[in-house]
């Protein structure tokens, strides 16, 4: 992605988690194995579903669109967060800034969007289980998941366009591991005024879209579940929900705590902390949240590793 660089500042300095030299090696460490469970996590999931014809079916169409999104989302700033941790000075130029902001926010709006088709598709699944094909046709993922990545590159393009209008004349450090939106506002010397309303107006429009779909889908769910007269109707149910409600609260909790909270300098350590829960500790999770009690996927990677070795 090319930028154009309209302020003075060539590259910026980034601070890291911790200036602490001691806590440098172990972090590097542990962040790498998430590294590598991320993307073997991810990676694996996602070329089972393509080899195992019985997950070849929309939730595991979506799912797969989930996985390639962390998969790739992993590789946006996780790379340059380690190398952080064994310089003595973590800069990074200011077109890599750009870049590594637009897909940040490109892969985290898209996100969203998938994790609310995902809500619909369950709905359909125990709501309208004899028009579900119909409702989930493959025209209708395609849509869903095309639309997905297109408002999330809208999304991206708007925040990053915004971003490269604004002058940076000094080159304080962003107090932070990535190039994220308000770290970069707060080292600005021009106006952020239409910066902090295209955030509002974007940032906004995604939680209350994703928010009121997620909601309304499975307040219609638990209406049909509590008029299921069969028990084994309420486990399937509840079964075939459970991992996307974990993976819902785990990606819109830590965002909010990330984001929603005071601007004020005690608030940073903490801001961090949650940060690093959203960006590097979730994408880690998603594939063993939807491996570890997922009947199918269970018997899909025994039926691969049963034609692998036989």
């Amino acid at each position: 992605m090319a930028v154009e660089n309209d302020s003075s500042v060539t590259e910026f300095i980034l601070k890291g988690l911790t200036d602490h030299p001691g806590l440098q090696l172990p972090l590097f460490f542990l962040f790498l194995l998430n590294y590598m469970v991320t993307v073997v996590g991810n990676l694996s999931l996602l070329s089972l579903i393509c080899l195992d014809s019985h997950l070849h079916n929309p939730m595991y169409f979506l799912l797969f669109n989930l996985s390639c999104i962390d998969f790739c989302y992993s590789f946006v700033f996780t790379p340059k967060m380690l190398m952080g941790f064994m310089s003595a000075r973590n800069t990074i130029s200011y077109p890599g800034c750009m870049t590594q902001l637009f897909f940040f926010c490109f892969f985290v709006n898209s996100e969203c969007y998938v994790l609310t088709a995902m809500a619909y598709d369950r709905y359909a699944a125990i709501c309208q289980p004899l028009q579900y094909t119909v409702l989930m046709s493959p025209r209708t993922c395609a849509v869903l998941m095309a639309g997905s990545h297109l408002l999330g590159l809208s999304g991206a393009m708007a925040h990053t366009g915004c971003m490269v209008r604004l002058h940076f004349c000094n080159s304080s450090p962003i107090d932070h591991y990535m190039c994220d939106i308000f770290p970069l506002l707060q080292l600005s010397c021009s106006s952020t005024y239409v910066d902090e309303l295209m955030t509002s107006v974007v940032v906004g429009t995604i939680v209350i879209l994703s928010s009121l779909v997620i909601l309304i889908s499975y307040a219609l769910i638990l209406y049909n579940v509590i008029h299921m007269s069969s028990g084994k109707g309420w486990s399937k149910a509840l079964g075939t929900c459970g991992s996307h409600i974990v993976t819902v609260g785990l990606f819109y909790g830590s965002g909010i705590l990330t984001y929603v909270r005071p601007t004020s300098t005690e608030s940073v350590g903490h801001g961090k902390f949650f940060s690093v829960f959203h960006t590097l500790v979730v994408p880690m999770l998603n594939p063993l949240i939807y491996s570890l009690r997922n009947k199918d996927v269970q018997l899909a990677l025994k039926r691969t590793l049963r034609k692998i070795t036989g």
